[in-house]
């Protein structure tokens, strides 16, 4: 798990639900202990982690993907990513110049010649912690286990975030540095999406429909010009024919699309009613490319669920967070109870805490079971026969930090193909 092992990877993203090939995490280190109580709201916490049990869950996760794909390399920790960037000097100084140009409040830009001369591993610490042998103090970087946020991938292309605060800005450039500097990401540095210059975006507002369609939310953290941007070099650079944008509510408590909407697979969704709802609650637009360059048709939809059906031409089945209470969905989707991420069709994993959620799963046919029991009971012949598989994730101390599964990864690779065999 610990860096890219040989060759190249592969940048292929063309569902939610294709079997995971690969996928960069963030484990929780030295950057979550370096979190001040009184800087909380600041850094965009809820409250302070016990990072050792921390650590142990999102280890946990990560075996799971281990399982699922077996082979080195296949699970991908962005902090090694960055050090084996900083190798090459051009990284270096390309990273130093572009924090200094975002983080202006800092006075970088006086250290700058010695923020280049550290070696690797001394600026990939100080990326990270704030950390650093020099006079100068930044803050640490507590959110970056969500890897989610700091870019996507849609087919062969990189959309790089612009962060909506300035507490995760030095995310941003951290992922830029990887995707133009990495060796093992040489091929697509030409296939890289920059966002221009005043709009926000997060990757967590993204979702691959299938191959030919994207939605993505216009968030709280992803401006509706960052929106119309991605959709515009979607449409212009890629097979993608549709771009479904949904109106979410500008609130913290669904800073992103994916914390209250996530495939499980490739008919299936766990939804958030009260955001999204099927009698028309949200504003749903349907892009499409326009007759002449640089234009769109635009097309509204009375729901999400309409949107995804005619576009998709069959039906979904949506399932609640929380179950039908609605108190119970409010308390499960605060922790992450929406916010799965999928293996496989119908493999999924998400917050043992969200027992409500889990158990419309189980209704569903989805066999429940723990970390454990998937580790122990479900090798690769299991989940190729296509049973439904619902894992329970410990993550008390992860949820403190207000994210789930799918905030926690950031797919490079998912093996497209025929669906996995229904169950007998």
């Amino acid at each position: 798990m610990n860096s890219v092992q040989t060759g190249a990877c592969v940048l292929d993203i063309r569902s939610e639900t294709d079997p995971l090939e690969q996928v960069i995490v963030h484990t929780p280190g030295e950057e979550m202990e370096l979190v001040s109580p009184s800087a909380l709201e600041q850094m965009l916490m809820e409250d302070i982690l016990f990072v050792s049990q921390a650590k142990v869950e999102h280890q946990r996760m990560c075996a799971v993907f281990e399982e699922i794909v077996p082979r080195p390399g296949a699970v991908l920790q962005l902090s090694n990513l960055l050090r084996e960037a900083f190798v090459e000097a051009d990284a270096r100084e390309s990273f130093v110049e572009e924090l200094c140009a975002v983080a202006t409040d800092l006075n970088l830009q006086a250290f700058e010649r010695e923020l280049k001369s550290l070696d690797a591993q001394s600026l990939c610490r100080f990326a990270l912690t704030g950390v650093s042998p020099l006079p100068i103090h930044a803050n640490p970087l507590p959110n970056l286990m969500f890897t989610r946020d700091v870019a996507c991938i849609v087919r062969d292309r990189i959309i790089l975030s612009h962060p909506a605060t300035g507490a995760r800005r030095r995310e941003s450039v951290i992922m830029r540095t990887v995707a133009r500097h990495h060796p093992a990401l040489l091929p697509y540095r030409n296939h890289i999406i920059n966002l221009p210059a005043g709009v926000t975006f997060e990757g967590g507002d993204l979702l691959v429909v299938d191959e030919k369609t994207v939605l993505i939310g216009h968030s709280e953290r992803s401006s509706f010009g960052a929106v119309m941007s991605v959709a515009r070099e979607l449409l212009d650079s890629t097979p993608i024919e549709s771009i479904i944008v949904i109106n979410l509510p500008k609130k913290r408590a669904c800073m992103h699309l994916d914390t209250v909407f996530t495939f499980i697979s490739p008919d299936e969704c766990v939804v958030y009613p009260p955001i999204i709802d099927v009698s028309g609650v949200n504003n749903v637009l349907r892009l499409t490319a326009g007759t002449d360059p640089k234009t769109f048709t635009c097309t509204m939809h009375y729901n999400l669920k309409e949107a995804l059906e005619f576009v998709l031409q069959r039906p979904l089945t949506f399932y609640a967070c929380g179950g039908r209470n609605r108190l119970n969905q409010e308390r499960e989707q605060w922790t992450d109870g929406a916010n799965f991420f999928a293996l496989a069709p119908s493999v999924v994993i998400g917050y043992d805490r969200n027992s409500r959620t889990f158990e419309e799963l189980r209704k569903a046919g989805y066999h429940v079971v723990s970390v454990d029991g998937f580790l122990s009971y479900h090798a690769e012949s299991d989940f190729a026969h296509g049973e439904k598989i619902a894992i329970k994730l410990d993550g008390d101390e992860l949820s403190r930090g207000r994210g789930g599964p799918r905030c926690m990864t950031m797919p490079l690779a998912r093996r497209a193909g025929p669906k996995l065999p229904e169950s007998p």
